[in-house]
């Protein structure tokens, strides 16, 4: 009997997918052969591939050829694993671990001479590096079109934000290969900048028809909905599917928080961020990498638009203000000016900062400005009645012309009026509020809230500014997160 011709009928049977003949002639070459580790192992291999997962583990086990071949060893774990019997997979592939720590450890001391430490941070940094022309070795020349190389090329042009390069790029993977998995997250990424909802439509029902068990397919469905724009529960619904089929698919995460960032649903979006900046780590300060974001901009040139600085630059400014750097978020705040005059959130920061620095008079410039290009800026409102409040409150007890004047040019409309009706005049003597404040500071003691019991009485302004400047700047945020992201 010729063995080796019986052996290769069983492959050809497995390479045929034909596994139940394969199964039946290597049963009997295993029996000829009196049981070889080899005909075993193909045996096993059958077994496995018909859902016979205890015989297979039992066919290697029986024989220990677990504790002797590699190859026997993790098949039979793969058995175990397969039928749900997830310790004895465990304790199968355990067997090896002593050796392999040992050899880990002598390993990291062999290379730990000639190992650099920065070459770790150049290389998960090397994404981000401009794009240059892909010079591939002469050994391998052949890889210049290889699909893994031209989505990684992809990446780099997405993360610098050269999105109709990186469109080209992945449209070419995508016609030669319209399922690559790295390349399907890329590509969804750059047809949502550039907004291109019919192209992305048809690539989420396709992949949502033919994958419904991938992430990446929901991930798609999401995205869509959440460019389209109004449907925003509709994208979290299916992001959300996403991150059920895969906890750790760290870009559908990040899109589900920008679903509640457009609604101004702040908690929630920080929540999701969090978890994808826990599943993807490496962030440090907000300061730090947003300036190294300005930086790698100003390398890119010309390939970048106006509506990406603009956002970029006024989260500097709002950075730089939580730090209480006051002059650099100015600055920051004018340069987005530059490229966006008329936008009113800008306007509303750069007022908030004024208010923040006692600057009350430029405040109440900026604030009525920015109303002047969105009325219905509940912020805005909100802050020029405080900031008028405090501008009079530190003026003379005599309103004179020059003041009268600058108040009379604010053309109010009746709505701000009604919400100014009361603080322009306030009902008590600012200077018996100062000398009993002054009193109070001297004897080092707190004011009690019982020390004013008039039916009249209102808190201090300086203590209602202090208050409510907190809760302004949840309300700063809530109006830029529709305007600046």
């Amino acid at each position: 009997m010729n063995l080796e011709r019986l052996r290769k009928r069983v492959r050809q049977y497995l390479d045929q997918q034909q596994y139940q003949s394969a199964l039946f002639w290597a049963d009997k070459v295993a029996s000829l052969s009196h049981e070889e580790p080899q005909d075993i192992y193909w045996l096993a291999q059958c077994l496995y591939l018909t859902a016979q997962y205890h015989r297979a583990a039992h066919a290697l086990r029986s024989r220990k050829l677990d504790k002797l071949y590699e190859a026997c060893r993790y098949l039979a774990a793969r058995c175990h694993f397969a039928a749900k019997e997830h310790q004895q997979a465990l304790d199968i592939l355990d067997m090896e671990e002593p050796i392999n720590k040992r050899l880990f450890e002598k390993c990291l001391k062999d290379e730990s001479g000639l190992k650099d430490p920065s070459s770790d941070w150049e290389m998960s940094q090397s994404s981000y590096n401009k794009p240059s022309e892909t010079v591939i070795p002469e050994s391998v020349d052949g890889l210049q079109e290889n699909l893994d190389v031209v989505v990684s090329l992809a990446e780099r042009h997405y993360y610098n934000c050269d999105f109709k390069m990186c469109y080209k790029l992945t449209s070419v993977v995508m016609e030669k290969d319209p399922f690559h998995a790295n390349c399907l997250p890329v590509h969804i990424g750059t047809l949502v900048e550039l907004n291109k909802a019919n192209e992305l439509f048809y690539l989420s029902h396709k992949l949502v028809d033919l994958y419904p068990g991938n992430p990446v397919s929901w991930f798609a469905v999401g995205c869509y909905y959440l460019m389209v724009g109004h449907k925003n529960e509709h994208a979290r619904r299916y992001l959300s599917k996403a991150t059920t089929l895969e906890k750790t698919y760290g870009p559908a995460w990040i899109a589900y928080g920008h679903s509640f960032a457009v609604e101004s649903e702040h908690d929630q979006a920080m929540a999701a961020y969090f978890t994808a900046a826990q599943l993807m780590k490496g962030w440090k300060t907000a300061e730090k990498w947003f300036l190294d974001a300005l930086e790698k901009i100003k390398a890119i040139g010309n390939e970048i638009t106006v509506d990406k600085w603009e956002p970029l630059l006024n989260n500097l400014g709002h950075v730089c203000r939580k730090l209480k750097k006051y002059a650099e978020a100015l600055d920051y705040h004018r340069q987005a000016l530059v490229l966006i005059p008329q936008n009113a959130s800008t306007y509303s920061a750069v007022g908030y900062i004024h208010s923040l620095m006692g600057n009350f008079e430029n405040a109440v410039d900026y604030f009525h400005t920015a109303l002047g290009l969105r009325r219905d800026d509940t912020f805005s409102v909100t802050m020029l009645g405080h900031c008028i409040e405090m501008y009079i409150g530190d003026s003379e007890a005599y309103i004179g012309a020059d003041i009268k004047d600058k108040l009379k040019c604010y053309d109010f409309d009746v709505h701000t009026m009604k919400t100014l009706k009361n603080i322009i005049s306030p009902p008590w003597d600012f200077r018996e509020f100062e000398i009993e404040k002054q009193t109070v500071e001297e004897a080092g003691l707190a004011p009690l809230d019982t020390s004013r019991k008039t039916p009249d009485s209102r808190p201090s302004l300086e203590e209602t500014f202090e208050i409510e400047m907190n809760e302004s700047d949840m309300m700063l945020e809530t109006s830029m997160s529709d305007h600046s992201t």
